[in-house]
């Protein structure tokens, strides 16, 4: 290398190094002390009213950008760019994990009747909760469709009227309902055949949520664990959004009603399907968490590793 090469190089490597020295010596304004106003008032919260603002607000943050995300596939269909199944699938992923960031430090995140109630079966949740988080979950989900519905007024208004003059209804896979919760196809009328999508895809989901959540998994950190859950709905989405899912009694129940409200109780009644997309839910993710319970999970492991104590322990 030459004199003149050599000087430059050495040059830069000062200059980096002088960057890199009044970057760390910057002065850092530190955080004001908290108050004891302000811890008092922290105190006297009700801890109940914080769970279930918090279910609310998870569940919202995981059914907003989902169905805005479905809205925008369905009421752009001249702008391809606005909306695809792929971009609804990310939308639910993180979604879900936006909302495990932001509210399970304070509720525990389950955002799931199904989870709520595995979680009162298997880890000693309290069952006086089940019915509170419930509730709440369906209201999170309920104004996740309330607030979209009020966004894309104009828009759904519109669709809603060119599919009454096209089909005579708001009511079917596809129409307006359908942004809100799920419907079957025009071919989809075997209701055992629905019932099993249904049951396979939740079961699929909680498996991956129980092994998220188990302590002794070496492969899953807490920081990644949100995005972790988030993705296997994107992969279910993916993979069956064309054949009717709905992964979640809260997501579901909530929307529906919001359907009814604005596109009459055959939200409720089509086809008989409702049931199916509300219910099975709980059983698919009950029998998966048994499923971990009895198979998958070695409480030794966690006993090894320092990460639980035995019953017996003090």
């Amino acid at each position: 290398m030459s004199d003149a090469g050599l000087h430059r190089l050495q040059t830069l490597e000062v200059g980096a190094t002088d960057a890199v020295q009044k970057h760390y010596a910057r002065r850092i304004v530190e955080r004001r002390p908290v108050s004891q106003r302000k811890l008092e008032f922290e105190q006297k919260r009700p801890r109940w009213l914080r769970e279930m603002l918090a279910e609310a607000t998870g569940v919202f943050f995981y059914v907003y950008p989902g169905i805005a995300s479905t809205a925008s596939f369905f009421l752009n269909e001249t702008e391809p760019a606005f909306g695809s199944l792929l971009q609804i699938g990310f939308a639910y992923a993180f979604g879900i994990a936006f909302a495990i960031i932001t509210c399970a430090s304070t509720s525990g995140g389950h955002f799931n009747p199904a989870v709520t109630i595995c979680f009162a079966i298997w880890q000693d949740f309290p069952w006086k909760k089940v019915p509170v988080y419930i509730f709440s979950q369906i209201f999170g989900a309920f104004m996740a469709g309330m607030v979209l519905m009020g966004q894309y007024h104009e828009q759904m208004a519109a669709f809603d009227a060119a599919s009454l003059a096209k089909v005579g209804s708001s009511v079917y896979n596809g129409g307006p309902a359908s942004i809100l919760c799920t419907f079957p196809g025009e071919t989809q009328h075997n209701l055992g055949y629905l019932f099993l999508i249904e049951f396979f895809v939740d079961a699929y989901i909680a498996i991956v949520i129980w092994s998220a959540l188990d302590p002794a998994n070496p492969f899953v950190s807490p920081a990644s664990a949100p995005f972790v859950i988030g993705f296997a709905y994107a992969a279910m989405v993916w993979g069956f959004a064309g054949v009717s899912i709905s992964t979640n009694l809260a997501r579901d129940l909530g929307t529906r009603v919001v359907a009814a409200i604005f596109y009459g109780g055959e939200a409720f009644s089509y086809r008989s399907y409702c049931w199916i997309a509300i219910l099975v839910n709980v059983p698919a993710t009950f029998a998966a968490t048994c499923y971990y319970e009895l198979v998958l999970r070695d409480s030794l492991a966690k006993l090894g590793t320092g990460r639980a104590a035995p019953v017996h322990a003090k």
